[in-house]
C-alpha cells in the first residue's frame, strides 16, 4: 500500500487520522486574561526541553520556542486548544493533526469552500469541527481572545502576513508566526512538529508523501524540455522559481524547472518564490519549455495561451500546457498530494 492509499485508508479524504483591530480596553485584556487561565499556561520552559510546573495536582508543561517573528515564552508543550490566524498555516497544522479548534478565514472563491476554508483540507476541518474564527486577512483580536485558545499559531508571510499584531495576540496566548514561502511544505511540517510535540506525527506525514513522489516518479514520462512553473496575471505573468514550494516538488518528480527571467521581477511581501515579469519577457525566456499553470481554471489557461505572444510558441503548438489544479498556489500535505495525481494523469 502506497503513502497516498495509507492516508485515504486510514481517514477516506481527510488525510492523516484525526485531521481535523485590536483589543478595546483593559478590561477586555484583563477578562481574556482570566479566560486563559482556566485554559493553562504554566511557566516559561527552554530551548532545550519542556519545563512542567505544578499548577494545582497537574503538571502543566511549557517550553520556549524560537520562530519567525521573535521568541515565545510559555508554550504548551502539548496544546489543546490551537487557533490559526492564517489560512495557509491552518493546512499544515490539519496534516500533523495538531488540535486547531478555529481558523482564519478567506473571503470564499474558486479555491475555497463557502466558509472560506481552502478546499483541498476543507473536509479535515469539517470532519474535526473546525470553526471560523474570523473572516478577512487582518487578525480580528477580540474575537481570537473569546476563543480561548492556549496557542496562537499564524504567518510572518503572505496576505495573512500577522507580524503587526503580534503583540496584540501575544497577551491572548502564546503565538508563534512562521512564514511560509521560502521553504518546502515538508520543512514547514517537521518544524511545526518540533515546535508543538508532534514529530512522530510530522515524519508520518512527510513519508508517505515521499513514497508516492516515488511511486508517481517511477510511473510518468517526463518531458525533455524544462518545465515553466506560471500564473497569469494579464497584464503580467508570475515565475515560480525552482526552489519554490511548487518547484522543488516537480523537481523531485524528475522535472528540470525553468529559472525565471534575468533580472528583478516584482515580488510580494518580500516573497522569493516567486515574481512577476512582463508577459514578452516571459514568453521570450520559456522558449521550448513546457507550460504548467499554478492556480488557473481550464478556461483562464485557454485565454492566457491564446494570445499572440503566447499562442505561437512551441508548448502551446505542441500541446505542452498542462493545468497543476487550482489549490496550487499554496503547498501543504493536502494540495501537494493533489498536484502529484495531476502530474501522474498529464505525464503517465
Amino acid at each position: 500500500m502506497n503513502g497516498r492509499q495509507l492516508a485515504r485508508t486510514t481517514t477516506g479524504r481527510g488525510g492523516f487520522p484525526g485531521l481535523r483591530a485590536g483589543l478595546k480596553g483593559a478590561a477586555v485584556v484583563a477578562a481574556g486574561l482570566l479566560a486563559l487561565s482556566a485554559c493553562g499556561g504554566g511557566d516559561g520552559g527552554s530551548d532545550a526541553s519542556a519545563k512542567g510546573e505544578k499548577s494545582g495536582d497537574k503538571a502543566a508543561a511549557t517550553r520556549t520556542v524560537k520562530h519567525d517573528a521573535g521568541t515565545a515564552e510559555k508554550v504548551p508543550a502539548q496544546p489543546k486548544r490551537i487557533v490559526s490566524v492564517s489560512v495557509t498555516m491552518t493546512g499544515h497544522l490539519l496534516a500533523l493533526d495538531a488540535p486547531v479548534i478555529a481558523s482564519q478565514a478567506t473571503p470564499p472563491s474558486v479555491i475555497t469552500d463557502k466558509q472560506g476554508f481552502f478546499t483541498q483540507w476543507s473536509d479535515a476541518a469539517a470532519q474535526n469541527s473546525v470553526k471560523v474564527a474570523y473572516q478577512g486577512f487582518e487578525p480580528d483580536v477580540e474575537k481570537v481572545l473569546a476563543l480561548k485558545p492556549d496557542l496562537i499559531v499564524g504567518a510572518s508571510s503572505g496576505a495573512e502576513n500577522a507580524e503587526k499584531f503580534y503583540d496584540k495576540l501575544s497577551v491572548v496566548a502564546p503565538t508563534l508566526l512562521y512564514r511560509h514561502d521560502d521553504v518546502s511544505w515538508q520543512d514547514l511540517t517537521a518544524r511545526l512538529g518540533k515546535d508543538l510535540g508532534l514529530e512522530k506525527r510530522a515524519t508520518e506525514v512527510v513519508a508517505a508523501h515521499d513514497r508516492r513522489v516515488g511511486e508517481v516518479k517511477a510511473a510518468i514520462a517526463v518531458p525533455k524540455q524544462s518545465a515553466a512553473l506560471v500564473r497569469d496575471n494579464q497584464s503580467a505573468m508570475t515565475v515560480f522559481t525552482p526552489e519554490s514550494a511548487q518547484g522543488r516538488l516537480l523537481t523531485s518528480l524528475g522535472f528540470t524547472v525553468l529559472e525565471p527571467p534575468a533580472g528583478k521581477g516584482e515580488t510580494q511581501g518580500g516573497r522569493s518564490d516567486f515574481a512577476e515579469f512582463s508577459q514578452e519577457k516571459v514568453a521570450d525566456t520559456a522558449k521550448d519549455s513546457s507550460l504548467l499553470f499554478v492556480s488557473h481554471t481550464p478556461e483562464e489557461i485557454t485565454a492566457a495561451t491564446a494570445r499572440p505572444v503566447w499562442k505561437d510558441l512551441p508548448a502551446v503548438k505542441d500541446k505542452r500546457v498542462y493545468d497543476l489544479g487550482l489549490d496550487t498556489f499554496r503547498l501543504d500535505y493536502y494540495s501537494a498530494g493533489n498536484l502529484i495525481d495531476k502530474i501522474e494523469k498529464a505525464f503517465g
